[in-house]
């Protein structure tokens, strides 16, 4: 029988771009979520598990040769939930003797880390990114002392289809579909990688199929990064008629943070749109490469029609 591949968060973005990956492989696959109702190609299992109970994350992984940690409590909740979480999950992990993959991102990066490679300092510096941290301490502990063989791999922000929980899917990619203005976060003339989730997914299954990945944190393959303006330039030639654009900035994060909890809790996290924030995946390319990520003009093409769609 094929190795089992389970994908905790498997309704999410990045977990439902993993699943459809895995499948896509051939691989042997559950996705698991709270409802047990993951969007997923026929063939793959689905499970309703909450893996925040050792009941929930036992139950999920069991049977499991490689689990992907793509579940994560609700945005506002990561500092009081997401530790325990984490090591509920590993816990279970680490009773069916299987690989670990972390899904993770950029958070732990303080601000003034414009190109980010995995040398990069992790110091946190706001909440969420002091939470980032120390999970991956936590998930560094335990590889290193047997208990559970962990990768984990690191993308910025990302969009695509069906990537419905991602800022840059809410300012741009779905308000192009619907026809109204699209937005950027912070300035149009910094550089911000941008993930697309296909690439994404794919990148992941190498994490989870190659043993050299163990031990190891990696940043995912990205393209080069666009400006917000070079972004929405990509958006609006997806589109038959041009949108207007417009910036979200700063100042009007804070605005409206009191009475709007998602920019409340994106507002610490504003440096990553007003400065350069550029992922370096030499690494990644350099041991598992070459990894050719969608040209941007092309993934937002699709990412748009994939809205469009639906409208």
């Amino acid at each position: 029988m094929q190795n089992l591949y389970v994908v905790l968060g498997g309704g999410g973005g990045a977990g439902n771009a993993i699943v459809k990956a895995l499948a896509a492989t051939g691989h042997r696959v559950r996705a698991v979520n709270r409802r047990g109702d993951a969007p997923a190609p026929e063939g793959v299992e689905r499970l309703a598990a909450d893996v925040t109970t050792p009941h929930g994350a036992t139950a999920a992984v069991a049977g499991a040769a490689v689990v992907y940690m793509a579940a994560q409590p609700p945005y506002h909740r990561w500092p009081q939930e997401f530790p325990a979480m984490l090591a509920t999950v590993i816990d279970a992990v680490a009773a069916v003797d299987a690989k670990l993959v972390m899904v993770d991102n950029l958070y732990m990066y303080a601000p003034g880390t414009t190109t980010i490679s995995e040398e990069s300092p992790e110091s946190g510096g706001t909440r969420k990114g002091d939470v980032r941290a120390a999970l991956a301490h936590m998930l560094r502990k335990a590889h290193a002392a047997g208990r559970v063989r962990v990768t984990t791999g690191r993308a910025s922000d990302y969009y695509g289809p069906a990537a419905d929980n991602s800022g840059i899917t809410a300012l741009a990619i779905g308000p192009a579909a619907a026809g109204k203005t699209i937005r950027w976060l912070g300035r149009l003339d910094r550089r911000h990688s941008v993930a697309y989730l296909p690439d994404i997914g794919r990148a992941y299954v190498t994490l989870g199929d190659e043993s050299k990945a163990d031990g190891e944190t990696w940043i995912l393959p990205h393209g080069p990064a666009p400006t917000g303006a070079e972004f929405l330039t990509a958006v609006n030639a997806a589109v038959p008629t041009p949108r207007r654009t417009g910036v979200v900035s700063t100042a009007m994060l804070r605005l409206v943070a009191p009475f709007h909890r998602i920019s409340r809790e994106s507002l610490e996290l504003g440096y990553q749109w007003t400065e350069d924030f550029v992922a370096d995946d030499a690494k990644f390319q350099r041991v598992f490469g070459p990894f050719e990520t969608t040209p941007l003009n092309e993934a937002v093409r699709s990412s748009v029609e994939w809205y469009r769609s639906r409208t």
